[in-house]
């Protein structure tokens, strides 16, 4: 599986989600800087890790979304290529629409960090192919601004369609639905604030989130 991590400055998962892609594929991911304008060729797999891009200034993702790579993105992921944005991932995968909705600040105005019970919605898609629908899970969450937002149209459509992958087991942030992770029409790419990639090896505290990357392996790589 070839692999690229997109790091920008206030990045602090992309060594998380190398180590969670090197471990479970055997292959050492390509770390991307955001000033970099092309990709690799020929990738399987972008991922966009978590942090504090730009230190989060105007919003969470806002800046780096305006960075020089983030047209090489939307032209991989329009092509078909996987593209897995984990918690300020996902935050800038909705700046530059390849999801819908907002991340917002918690409703408790708070800074959650702990384990979280997430419940599997849709076990079909590309990343969630080896759970279970109804399954529980526990991944870690470490988030100021995961409050997932979208007005009621679009809720419904992510529903109808089956585009919501992971939902909060309870209420740990706001989120409308209690979503934690949704996927595009397509299939192809995954945004959630919760980290699979701290849950990937027992000396962390569980491997929860490795069913994750393991599944997407098997997809990519069949």
């Amino acid at each position: 599986m070839k692999s690229a991590v997109i790091v920008f400055p206030g990045s602090n998962c992309d060594r998380d989600m190398a180590v969670a892609l090197e471990t479970v594929s055997g292959t050492k991911p390509i770390m991307v800087w955001h000033g970099d304008s092309n990709l690799p060729s020929d990738l399987d797999v972008i991922a966009i890790p978590g942090g504090f891009s730009y230190g989060d200034y105007l919003r969470c993702g806002a800046m780096a979304s305006r960075t020089h790579i983030i047209p090489a993105i939307l032209s991989a992921a329009k092509k078909g290529v996987a593209v897995l944005g984990v918690c300020n991932g996902f935050q800038v995968l909705t700046e530059i629409g390849l999801l819908p909705g907002a991340l917002m600040r918690n409703s408790a105005m708070n800074f959650v960090c702990k384990d979280a019970k997430l419940k599997v919605s849709n076990d079909r898609s590309l990343f969630t192919r080896k759970y279970t629908a109804g399954e529980t899970i526990s991944i870690p969450v470490a988030h100021h601004d995961g409050n997932y937002y979208a007005d009621e149209n679009t809720l419904d459509q992510l529903e109808q369609n089956d585009q919501v992958a992971f939902r909060y087991d309870d209420d740990i942030n706001g989120s409308a639905r209690n979503i934690a992770g949704i996927v595009n029409e397509q299939g192809n790419i995954l945004g959630m604030m919760p980290h699979p990639d701290r849950a990937i090896d027992t000396k962390h505290g569980g491997t929860d989130g490795r069913d994750l990357f393991e599944g997407l392996l098997e997809r990519v790589s069949a």
